[in-house]
């Protein structure tokens, strides 16, 4: 397993994409930090443009290094709602990642999940990743690596195995808003995450 956590690593750092499990699905997965891997990632999922993806860091250190405005309202419901099964949608007033933020490049889409083995092993030599379901569009997210479509499995550089995942992608939430906005119901309950989002910042 080391060596294949070693060629996940060598993979993402060249720009190439990777399976990895998640907390939630398996997600298809490239490095952040430029991009034409980010392209590469759509192309190969035939995912639009416009689209934004999330950016997924190993832990909250990592993910205020990314975008360091996140802080104030933001990191104050970053920090009460991560690490969990949640993307948070929150102002990116820099621009940082345009190539991740879609048509909205003034929000960018942030998750610190509770990885497996031996995808935390992975994040935590690389900072992070932009991560989307590995999947089609429109198609079922991806509980086990098989149920991965074959042609973004053949497609990916490396694909690593982390068993049975529970199979529900994570729960979107904007709070770029002065009040929160749920976009997905997902792997927790979003009533939940916005009610200790509020009683932190009060």
């Amino acid at each position: 397993m080391n060596d294949e956590v070693q060629a996940a690593v060598d993979a993402i750092r060249a720009g190439k994409p990777v399976i990895l499990p998640t907390d939630t699905v398996y997600g298809l997965c490239a490095t952040p930090y430029r991009s034409e891997p980010v392209e590469r990632l759509y192309r190969l999922k035939g995912r639009e443009p416009q689209q934004p993806t999330a950016i997924v860091a190993a832990d909250l250190d990592m993910l205020f290094e990314c975008v360091p405005e996140l802080r104030g309202r933001a990191g104050v419901i970053a920090r009460a709602l991560l690490p969990g099964p949640y993307t948070l949608i929150l102002p990116n007033p820099a621009r940082r990642f345009r190539w991740l933020a879609g048509t909205t490049p003034q929000a960018i889409g942030v998750r610190v999940p509770d990885l497996p083995e031996p995808a935390a092993r992975v994040l935590a030599r690389v900072g992070a990743v932009a991560a989307t379901s590995a999947n089609l569009p429109g198609g079922p997210d991806p509980r086990r690596l098989e149920d991965v479509p074959e042609e973004l499995r053949a497609k990916a550089a490396v694909t690593l195995d982390g068993g049975e995942l529970p199979g529900t992608p994570s729960t979107v939430i904007d709070f770029t808003a002065p009040e929160p906005r749920v976009v997905r119901e997902g792997a927790a309950p979003a009533a939940e995450a916005i009610e200790r989002a509020v009683a932190a910042l009060s």
